[in-house]
């Protein structure tokens, strides 16, 4: 709807102008518009881009400014024009609501002789182009119009004068019209942007047996490999995935089975995603592992998802931190296909070890099945995975069981951090063999020294003797920091090798005999000699001549297998 010029005064010239100026300049110049109650000195709008400045005069004059009539309208126009001199303008602009005619066009150009500055008109037509291309605006400032026109059929609210409101009601009434439309279907819809969204929806789960819909999709060109497989999960086995068929992919969506919908639709973006269902009362279930007839291993899980299609089934389990992905297809012979994921992210050790012993099961391979109170609705032959897998799983299961090895011990609880260092690493893995009795070597303990005061004693002797030996004493608090928790694991006895000086007698021994030379003389204990590194940190429950044992992590010491 056009703008009515001759009827919306000053005022409202004023305001659709302004709008249309700020439209087309804010984004590269500044825009003020200037209130002339105070005299406006030959300035309605300025437009000021770098060093040039563009000044808009306004003025209502509808029926133009001929010669002979309207005495005074273009002494006013030659006015303004003089006070907008002063600011030294690039451009000058006047805009009237009305088509001017050549004498009055011939006035306006003559303003701008001798004064070095370009002169130009916003008529009527240039006015209603402009609108035209900004139709947002022309059609906001026509809503009254357009509401004077609709009260006289009584469509008030179809024009949302009320605002949201009116939008929201408005909206709500066009669903209750489409959920009448049909018993087992109806159609959801959205606006984005310029795209109007439409989802059909069944009203009740059998809507697809009572009423069945059939859709067929003609695409473009080839499928791309990831599109085929995503079909297949789809379609083939009721995975409840969205599915996105581009609009340059498709030629034609053809629809049957439903007379208000049925018909061909282009120039269409294709999406659909099977419904997620769960049969009633059947959540629970058992994920089991088999040797044979018997079970040797079950994880419970929640049954996420239950779906049917074209070539099979698909069962979602839901694993506290992981989740379980099953596709069964119908024909015997055909193997099933597993997909297992999970994080440990923010899970204690207890939950995150019950998660990698499921996933040890499904990388060594074998049969298993999903079982509800009711019967098995899922199950088949997983084949054997690569060494690495194995590897991989076992390494990080050997760090989580160290955790809750130590965590119970320690009475000290909380999620597996998200990293640690090699050394925090190892000083686990130390802690957790002492925690289980063990005998380990540990980097992490002082090194030692004493001084010799020049007494003699067998003890001494043997120390001197160049075989070696050992000093033994207590750690009354030994504790390991991970995470910025102090775990303490109580009292750890401890023995250090001994090394002892290089200066000997023919005899092996150092000359105890000449005090002189022993006196303040020092000896080092550790480290150990040989393949060996570190100290000797004895078990929380002591043994006679236990060894040290391995501790298995890479760059970790380890003694050599006859220490």
């Amino acid at each position: 709807m056009a703008i009515e010029w001759d009827r919306i005064g000053q005022p409202g010239l004023d305001r659709i102008v302004e709008a249309l100026v700020h439209r087309m300049y804010e984004a590269s110049a500044s825009v003020e518009a200037v209130n002339g109650r105070g005299g406006d000195a030959g300035i309605d709008i300025k437009v000021s881009s770098g060093s040039r400045v563009r000044i808009f005069q306004l003025k209502y004059y509808p029926d133009g400014f001929p010669a002979g009539s309207y005495k005074g309208r273009r002494s006013s126009v030659k006015e303004s024009f003089s006070r907008a001199m002063a600011h030294s303008p690039w451009e000058w602009v006047l805009v009237v609501p009305c088509t001017l005619t050549t004498p009055e066009r011939e006035f306006v150009a003559s303003l701008a002789a001798g004064q070095g500055v370009r002169v130009r008109v916003w008529d009527r037509a240039k006015l209603d182009g402009l609108m035209a291309t900004h139709a947002d605006l022309e059609a906001s400032f026509t809503r009254n119009q357009l509401y004077d026109a609709a009260k006289v059929f009584g469509q008030e609210q179809a024009m949302l004068m009320g605002g949201l409101p009116d939008v929201h009601a408005r909206v709500a009434g066009l669903g209750r019209q489409i959920d009448g439309l049909d018993d087992h279907w109806t159609v959801d819809f959205a606006r984005q942007g310029e795209t109007v969204v439409q989802t059909l929806r069944g009203k009740h789960p059998r809507a697809h047996e009572v009423s069945p819909v059939e859709f067929t999709v003609t695409g473009n060109g080839p499928w791309a490999p990831e599109l085929t497989a995503a079909v297949r999960r789809s379609l083939g086995f009721g995975v409840p995935e969205e599915v996105v068929r581009p609009r340059e992919a498709v030629q034609c969506l053809t629809v049957r089975g439903l007379e208000w919908l049925s018909g061909e639709h282009r120039d269409i973006e294709v999406r659909w995603r099977p419904v997620v269902a769960v049969p009633p009362g059947e959540r629970g279930v058992d994920v089991v592992f088999l040797d044979g007839e018997q079970v040797t291993a079950s994880y419970p899980g929640t049954l996420g998802h239950l779906g049917s299609g074209s070539i099979g089934r698909s069962v979602h389990v839901e694993l506290p931190g992981g989740k379980l992905e099953l596709l069964v297809p119908r024909g015997t012979g055909m193997p099933a296909s597993m997909r297992f994921t999970f994080s440990l992210e923010r899970l204690e050790p207890a939950a995150a070890l019950r998660l990698l012993r499921m996933r040890q099961r499904i990388v060594t391979g074998g049969a298993f099945e999903v079982r509800t109170s009711v019967g098995t609705v899922g199950g088949g032959e997983l084949p054997a995975e690569s060494g690495a897998a194995h590897q991989e799983v076992a390494e990080l299961r050997r760090y989580v069981e160290d955790l809750e090895v130590v965590q119970r011990h320690c009475e000290q609880y909380f999620p597996l951090p998200a990293e640690l260092s090699p050394t925090d690493r190892i000083a686990l893995r130390v802690a957790r063999l002492l925690v289980d009795g063990q005998c380990v070597i540990s980097p992490f303990l002082p090194r030692l020294s004493f001084t010799l005061s020049g007494g003699d004693s067998p003890g001494l002797r043997a120390l001197l003797s160049g075989e070696q030996q050992s000093v033994r004493c207590s750690t009354e608090e030994f504790a390991v920091t991970l995470a910025g928790r102090r775990l303490r694991l109580g009292p750890v006895p401890s023995s250090f090798p001994v090394s002892p000086p290089s200066r000997r007698t023919d005899s092996g021994l150092w000359p105890l005999s000449m005090p002189v030379a022993v006196t303040g003389a020092r000896s080092p204990c550790g480290p150990w000699t040989g393949n060996d590194s570190g100290c000797c940190c004895r078990t929380l429950r002591p043994a006679p001549n236990r060894p040290p044992c391995r501790l298995n992590y890479p760059a970790s010491p380890n003694p050599a297998d006859d220490a």
